[in-house]
């Protein structure tokens, strides 16, 4: 009961900011289809884990009492604060800020992902590290770009064998054209989108109807061996009796 009105509490504080900026999820198909697919990697990745917050195109409040302070970031990791549904996300109520943040940019958020929230992420929330992605490569002067938050300003990260390390998140992060991929250094293996494990799955299903579809036909043919092996025995024996009643009448 007590776990209800803690709950309840806290989701009436987040009720009085608003869960909207107004403004579209994403400006292009292919910047919406990336977010999506980056979050849900990034969920499935943390599903163990009880307390990493996995999100993006939330409302992110950093100034308690300013509806006007807050910042939508496109896929967003917290480690240390619980796994569960947010309104919004209240950083004096949680206690701190993300740890790992990615911007999709595109032609109307160019100067805000490079200016302004490079400088609210560096200087504000103090986020650990910091990625713009630019799907359609028109918009920065490198595809992918990353920075880590050192001695409180940001560093860029260099590059190890064409991909950016995270230390937050543990993954590196690689571009394959229009996509976004997220490296697994210790598997060596990109981590599967929820459109590939689905695509897996469906794969692994079929392969397994198919299995037991072939070993049904197998099954089904041995019986029909086995009937014909009967009745060719039981014909052997009928065949046998009549040759001893015909010897029997000869002699």
């Amino acid at each position: 009961m007590a776990t209800n009105s803690k709950t309840g509490a806290t989701l009436a504080l987040n009720s009085e900011y608003p869960t909207s900026d107004g403004k579209p999820m994403a400006e292009t198909d292919w910047h919406r289809d990336l977010m999506i697919a980056l979050i849900q990697t990034l969920m499935h990745f943390y599903a163990k884990k009880r307390r990493v917050y996995v999100s993006g195109n939330l409302l992110i409040f950093y100034e308690q009492g300013n509806k006007r302070k807050h910042v939508s970031p496109d896929v967003f990791v917290v480690k240390g604060v619980p796994k569960k549904r947010r309104l919004n996300y209240l950083v004096w109520l949680e206690g701190k800020g993300p740890d790992f943040i990615i911007e999709l940019t595109s032609r109307t958020t160019r100067k805000e992902d490079v200016v302004t929230k490079f400088q609210l992420y560096q200087n504000v929330l103090r986020v650990g590290e910091y990625f713009l992605f630019d799907p359609l490569g028109h918009y920065l002067d490198e595809q992918l770009k990353g920075y880590r938050l050192e001695n409180g300003l940001y560093v860029p990260i260099d590059a190890v064998n064409g991909r950016l390390p995270s230390e937050v998140v543990g993954l590196h992060l690689e571009t394959d054209g229009l996509e976004l991929r997220l490296y697994n250094p210790v598997t060596d293996r990109w981590i599967p989108t929820p459109a590939e494990i689905a695509e897996a799955e469906r794969e692994a299903r079929q392969q397994a109807e198919g299995e037991v579809h072939r070993l049904q036909i197998e099954a089904e043919g041995r019986k029909r061996e086995a009937e014909a092996r009967h009745r060719a025995e039981a014909e052997v024996q009928r065949l046998k009796r009549e040759l001893d009643e015909l010897r029997r009448r000869l002699s």
